[in-house]
């Protein structure tokens, strides 16, 4: 029932595409952007499985992982994650989107092998280590390959989507995230729990097969390995439908030359250097804005995200266990809904504006978050969908600043630099988290949401100050619109 819902939700989502068409495309365009962006966008959501799988090892590994450890590895990996940027963002905007994805489905999938055959020689005892170290050096290395993925999607889509429409597309990505979670969580806890050596009185057939199929041995000890090697396997297909059928541009996929009208309207002979790419964004307080509101996103997510499955683990929650049982299909469906409520109202009621829908998602999350608080031992049901609102709100912001913001304002030119430096923000922001929550849910589980609040006040006020904030190329363009269709009481009035 779960995987159909989802799949229902992925067929809306897919249904509001092909409605949504200001620009009067062809059909066969639509057909075709479809085709492009469907199967990056799988790849990227089955990137999310090979990256949230740490979550799901945690809960495995039990005392072979600590939190202290978990959120040290974790730590490792969203920093490398945030600083890899530098590097592949100007990259990808040279080399374009489609060998970036490549490049980070397969240095993933490489990645998370290594992470399995890790795994596999510590349980079964045939090394004999602190995971801690071992296992930041490899997440690390995965988060470095996990960055292309994100840029490169962007800069694919920067290319095939107008500005106008690109809040839907947001909205799109927001889905893709939310989809991405619940593969990483659902199906990665699922995949723990069907190859426990034992379950009941037998051993499970995936175990059973997890060891036939890789000639191991260890089998009176759980596969808490096949979390790892299973997103390495789909990465390694998606890659090939990637190889087969994405083009970077319109252009390449035979159609003419596509006007966006973003940053880069106008500007598209320029070349631009490394350093022209990377200057861009850091002489820019309004890119430095957008970044810290997707900061305090990522603070928010991954707060969540990661540790109320902790949380639930660890501290009895009477009446609400369906949310652990069912935590990624959750944070599926709301997430989608998040990235569509706010793309929808960016393109609709606020021309394409983000910084009103992040203000509004920002306050959300400071009142959630005092809520949860206060109910967080008297009222787990409560606890556990406030924390569903807030991974809500966070993937709505998410859509909003990295897979929106960062691209009307950096141009087609820079969108993988800047979606990039935006989209590290975020994931310093769930470093930042990642270390001091392991530390504070250590002394007092209550000060989780608490820790919470100041990021929310703060995204908030950021998000308020960039509230007119739309690229001079969107803005002329609306403009003309306006005038060549004047609103129908502006018509009456002349009459």
């Amino acid at each position: 029932m779960y995987l159909t819902t989802v799949g229902l939700c992925m067929v809306i989502v897919i249904g509001l595409y092909f409605l949504n068409n200001p620009q009067k495309h062809s059909r066969w365009f639509m057909m075709r952007r479809f085709i492009n962006w469907f199967p990056l966008g799988m790849t990227y959501a089955f990137l999310y499985m090979g990256r949230y799988n740490l979550t799901v090892s945690k809960a495995a590994l039990g005392s072979l992982m600590s939190k202290e450890d978990f959120g040290w590895i974790a730590a490792a990996g969203t920093c490398t994650y945030a600083l890899s940027f530098i590097v592949n963002g100007p990259l990808v905007d040279r080399i374009g989107g489609k060998k970036g994805i490549l490049i980070g489905a397969l240095g993933s999938s490489f990645a998370n092998l290594l992470m399995g055959v890790l795994t596999y020689l510590v349980v079964t005892h045939q090394l004999k280590i602190k995971l801690v170290t071992a296992f930041s050096t490899i997440y690390a290395l995965n988060m470095y390959f996990q960055s292309y993925g994100a840029v490169s999607i962007i800069k694919i889509k920067a290319y095939w989507f107008h500005v106008r429409e690109r809040g839907v597309f947001g909205a799109i990505f927001g889905s893709l995230i939310s989809v991405g979670i619940y593969f990483a969580i659902d199906w990665g806890q699922g995949i723990a729990e069907m190859t426990k050596a034992v379950r009941g009185n037998n051993p499970t057939w995936l175990h059973r097969a997890i060891l036939d199929v890789f000639a191991l041995k260890g089998g009176g000890v759980d596969a808490t390995w096949a979390v790892f090697y299973i997103p390495a396997i789909i990465l390694v297909f998606w890659a090939l439908i990637d190889w087969w059928v994405i083009k970077d541009t319109p252009e390449g996929a035979g159609f003419p030359p596509f006007e966006a009208y973003d940053a880069s309207h106008g500007q598209m002979h320029i070349k631009l250097s490394k350093m022209d790419l990377l200057r861009k964004v850091f002489t820019s307080p309004l890119m430095i804005m957008i970044a810290l509101i997707e900061l305090t996103s990522g603070v928010f997510r991954d707060g969540i995200t990661n540790w109320y499955f902790i949380f639930s683990a660890e501290v009895k929650q009477p009446g609400a266990l369906f949310f652990q049982e069912h935590w990624g299909w959750l944070l599926c469906l709301f997430g989608i809904l998040g990235g569509l409520a706010a793309g929808w109202s960016s393109d609709k009621l606020f021309q394409s504006r983000r910084g009103p829908p992040a203000a509004i998602l920002c306050g959300i999350v400071l009142v959630t978050s005092l809520v949860m608080s206060g109910v967080l031992y008297s009222s787990p049901v409560l606890a556990g969908w406030a924390g569903v609102v807030i991974v809500m709100c966070a993937v709505g912001i998410t859509s909003l600043m990295s897979g929106t913001a960062a691209a009307d304002f950096g141009g087609r030119k820079a969108t993988a630099t800047c979606m990039g430096i935006v989209d590290g923000f975020a994931y310093i922001g769930s470093g930042l988290q990642a270390v001091c929550l392991s530390h504070i849910t250590t002394l007092n589980w209550r000060m989780w949401p608490v820790f919470l609040t100041p990021f929310a006040l703060l995204g908030l006020i950021i998000a308020i100050r960039i509230w007119h904030a739309l690229p001079q190329a969107t803005r002329r363009y609306i403009a003309e619109v306006e005038q060549q269709n004047p609103p129908a009481a502006a018509v009456a009035s002349t009459v």
